[in-house]
């Protein structure tokens, strides 16, 4: 079992940057490929960032790269979300979820969830 707990989202201007973290609790955090998803009012959940259990991998939605980093700190039990350059479109409630098998871009692959935290871009 793994519990995830967001934070770090609110209220920015576009052009601001935000970090989100994610705190997961339970000895088996470093087996689990962890990533980040968002899902705005009215539309399907969407693959943001994944991010390998060594943490050599990453990979990122094009809507995305070049703007957002993901990293993780097996020692703390985090993964964090990096984001630059924010742009209104890009406002939504961000989840962090750990993944063992299946494709890694698919909300359904994924075993865990944290609850959300709310990112809000304005412009």
């Amino acid at each position: 079992q793994v519990q995830l707990v967001e934070s770090g989202g609110g209220l920015v201007q576009a052009g601001d940057s935000l970090r989100l973290s994610c705190a997961a609790s339970g000895r088996t955090f470093s087996s689990y490929t962890m990533g980040w998803f968002r899902q705005a009012p009215g539309k399907e959940r969407e693959f943001v960032a994944r991010i390998s259990i060594s943490g050599a991998i990453t990979n990122y939605a094009d809507s995305v790269k070049g703007r957002f980093s993901i990293s993780r700190v097996n020692a703390k039990r985090t993964v964090y979300l990096q984001m630059n350059s924010l742009k209104p479109d890009d406002t939504a409630v961000y989840y962090c979820a750990a993944h063992q098998r299946g494709p890694w871009n698919i909300p359904h692959s994924y075993d865990y969830w944290g609850q959300g935290t709310q990112v809000t871009v304005s412009s």
